[in-house]
């Protein structure tokens, strides 16, 4: 398992560290570890989890990845 700490945009309350966590959490072969106001720390199988599917699930909750 591969463990990356993204960071987010656009996160101000408890509502948005929900919102996002429900979607990654909604991800198979993901485990959410930690989601905090601007940034989830996560594990995942990189051969059933890409980078591009943590951008589509942090974006579906409404919000973007930093840089």
């Amino acid at each position: 398992m591969k463990e990356q700490l993204i960071h987010i945009e656009g996160m101000s309350c408890e509502h948005c560290v929900m919102a996002v966590r429900k979607k990654l959490s909604a991800l198979s072969g993901l485990e959410v570890q930690e989601v905090t106001i601007g940034s989830a720390r996560v594990a995942y199988d990189e051969a059933r989890v890409s980078p591009e599917h943590l951008r589509r699930a942090v974006e579906d909750a409404g919000y973007s990845i930093g840089r």
